[in-house]
């Protein structure tokens, strides 16, 4: 199946691409606009008002350097290169070809994205996307995507004739928002391989996506999604 790095991995490109030698765009807030099956968990009582939040509204609920504290430092914006990434040997993955492969309902067209590296320690990076739309259909599209991924322990990709083995693992996420989904993802690829872990929250009709380092990942997600749901 052939995808583009915007649809169903487009949670994991970061570390594919990476390990294929491409480059992968990176939105800049606050004026930039970018998208994570079943529901993982439900609770009430903290979620914002139901109405979705515009592109720009989200931009300024991204995390910045003074959230993230010294050592941080924003990626530069880049231009999208939409690669073609061919997957096989998963089949909960085939099952979102169609519409839904190529962007379709998984892609919110309401969303914000930044990245930051972080001086501390070697491929340590984080990234941050956040996505608004009503909660049901980012209850469904955020957890379809988790259920595909995670459904398939082992599955390969081909980016731009490098072959890539991908390894998912579920991961435990902790107690914030409505709903939450994380897991861990390795790539390896000519003797190389990368780990990105990967958590979304969903807080009221906001989703927020971290990606990158485990550690990283852990740190900054409570205050990622604390300020995805302040009123502003």
């Amino acid at each position: 199946m052939r995808l583009h790095t915007t649809t169903v991995l487009s949670l994991s490109t970061l570390s594919v691409l990476a390990l294929a030698g491409c480059s992968h765009g990176s939105y800049r807030a606050p004026d930039s606009t970018s998208s994570a099956s079943a529901p993982a968990h439900r609770e009430g009582g903290n979620a914002p008002a139901s109405a979705s939040l515009s592109s720009a509204a989200l931009g300024k609920r991204l995390l910045d350097e003074g959230d993230l504290g010294e050592g941080y430092a924003r990626k530069p914006e880049q231009p999208v290169r939409h690669d073609d990434i061919t997957v096989s040997g998963c089949p909960a993955l085939d099952k979102l070809s169609g519409d839904a492969a190529v962007g379709g309902s998984l892609d919110f067209p309401r969303k914000a994205k930044v990245s930051f590296t972080y001086t501390g320690g070697v491929d340590s990076e984080v990234a941050e996307e956040l996505y608004s739309d009503t909660e049901e259909k980012l209850s469904k599209g955020v957890g379809r995507i988790f259920d595909a991924m995670t459904s398939c322990p082992t599955y390969q990709v081909l980016v731009d004739s490098t072959p890539i083995t991908v390894r998912t693992q579920k991961e435990p996420a902790a107690q914030m928002g409505d709903e939450r989904w994380s897991l861990l993802l390795t790539f390896t690829a000519g003797g190389r391989s990368s780990v990105v872990k990967q958590t979304a929250v969903r807080t009221g009709t906001v989703v927020v996506v971290l990606s990158g380092s485990s550690a990283l990942v852990d740190v900054h997600a409570e205050k990622a999604v604390e300020k995805a749901r302040v009123n502003r």
